[in-house]
């Protein structure tokens, strides 16, 4: 251990690393049942849902091994957040497009992950990867996690899946529920669905809460924990007052991993045929998008949680960023290949930094938990959507934090992320919502004078967006 990871040099130990690596482990092993959940539509359970989450396992394990052992760093990586629904949002768009299956959908838009990590890889090997990412306007780029974030509580507290109305539609928490004048016409809107409206709600509240509460007692894996809490919940509610046995699915049901589900749906499964029909323009601009959301995602996971670690030089530099981008590349590209949406460096990897971990064991260890967990699909399956959900608000509250880095006197940089803010939950479409902040940076520096502080690329993409919400039909 002493040979691979230089511990002593690194001040740390096996024990502290493994100590570590357990703790960014518990504090994002909700990815591992949210992301197949929101990747398939909750469809837990089905072939999709079994090969996303088999992939979710493999890819992250993979991305994590490469960090280990090439970067020696102990950061921890898995399907982002943001990114994956934003890729669920794009195959959903897909099968509107041309009318194929989900699965068809789902395997033309892995295409897309693979461009943008082999893409990445290259440049991150060139050491172009950092320049572009300075290349885009500050102001566009302090407002895309918080206007993320929007989204994720949008569909945290939107609709929850399983529960539908009467007439056939899904019910949204803040217009059926808390918006309903009172319980009564919420009751005539849901019909014979309102018990479980009820149920979902008080399950995500209270899951939302422990995990508030729990990080705020600065208590470990209070995500993990919140989930968990929220589930029991359910699970409960569901026996007393549904009378329905929420374990039924476990009598049947096989604890070796699902290889031959991921092996029909998502293992290799790119269907470049289909993903050519969307239209290249199309192609191109969700390649831009997931490619810079990643950028921004990796590059200031990496720099933040490496500050706060005292592991930059004087000059604010990580030692080996490098090597970090390529792990972080293959995370990418293994995602693809197996059936998952990017694979990014996770935020998470700050408590296991937090906690002492300092080398690449703390990120193997980690990965290899990752692994462990391929053994528990039934298990993740019965995890309830309003438990994730408790979960995805959460991360989208966290990611409001970012807001804290916007200069509120600069017109240049407060309006592209309020538009950001407004237009990315409403829309659906982090694409959509990041060219309208750069279309209205780019004609706010031009007419205030100051054309020349705008880059050659931002014109450009400006450009490509302008084209593309007014002349492409």
């Amino acid at each position: 251990m002493e040979k691979l990871f230089k511990l002593k040099q690194n001040g740390t130990n096996v024990r502290t690393e493994i100590v570590a690596g357990l703790t960014t482990f518990m504090t994002m092993a909700y990815i591992i049942a949210l992301n197949p959940n929101l990747l398939t539509g909750f469809a837990q359970g089905t072939p999709l849902w079994n090969g996303v989450f088999l992939a979710t396992c493999i890819a992250s394990a993979i991305g994590m091994f490469v960090m280990a052992f090439l970067a020696n760093k102990p950061f921890a990586m898995a399907p982002g957040m943001g990114l994956n629904s934003f890729f669920a949002i794009v195959v959903t768009n897909i099968v509107g497009l041309t009318g194929l299956s989900y699965v068809e959908s789902f395997q033309a838009a892995l295409c897309i992950i693979l461009i943008e990590g082999v893409l990445f890889l290259l440049l991150s090997v060139l050491n172009v990867r950092e320049k572009i990412v300075e290349a885009i306007p500050l102001g566009v780029r302090l407002g895309i996690a918080p206007a993320i974030g929007l989204m994720l509580m949008n569909i945290g507290f939107g609709s929850n899946a399983g529960i539908y109305s009467e007439n056939g539609g899904p019910f949204f928490v803040m217009r059926d529920f808390f918006g309903a004048l009172t319980p009564s016409v919420a009751k005539a809107t849901m019909g014979s669905g309102y018990s479980a409206m009820v149920l979902t709600v008080v399950t995500m509240l209270i899951g939302l809460f422990v995990i508030v509460i729990l990080d705020h007692k600065k208590v470990k894996g209070s995500v993990l924990i919140g989930m968990l809490s929220a589930s029991v919940v359910y699970w409960a509610g569901s026996a007393i007052f549904l009378k329905v046995n929420p374990f039924a699915s476990l009598a049947t049901a096989s604890f070796l991993p699902p290889f031959k589900d991921m092996a029909e749906t998502t293992l290799f499964k790119f269907n470049f045929k289909n993903f050519i029909s969307i239209g290249w323009f199309t192609v191109i601009t969700l390649v831009i998008t997931f490619c810079i959301i990643d950028m921004f995602d990796t590059i200031g996971t990496l720099v933040g949680t490496a500050s706060r670690a005292g592991m930059v030089d004087k000059k604010g530099n990580m030692p080996k960023m490098k090597e970090a981008l390529i792990a972080d590349a293959v995370g990418t590209v293994a995602g693809a290949m197996t059936g998952t949406s990017t694979v990014t460096t996770f935020v998470e990897s700050a408590s296991g930094v937090e906690a002492g971990g300092r080398t690449g064991l703390t990120a193997l260890t980690t990965g290899i938990l990752f692994l462990a967990c391929m053994f528990i699909a039934p298990i993740a399956a019965i995890i309830p959507a309003a438990a994730t959900s408790a979960a995805l608000i959460y991360v989208g509250i966290l990611m409001l934090g970012g807001l804290k880095n916007v200069d509120f006197k600069d017109m240049t940089q407060l309006v592209p992320v309020a538009v950001m803010l407004i237009a990315m939950p409403i829309s659906s479409s982090i694409g959509h919502a990041i060219g309208l902040g750069l279309i209205v940076y780019t004609v706010m520096k031009l007419f205030t004078g100051k054309a020349k502080e705008v880059s050659l690329l931002t014109y450009m993409i400006s450009l490509l967006f302008l084209v593309k919400f007014f002349l492409v039909a």
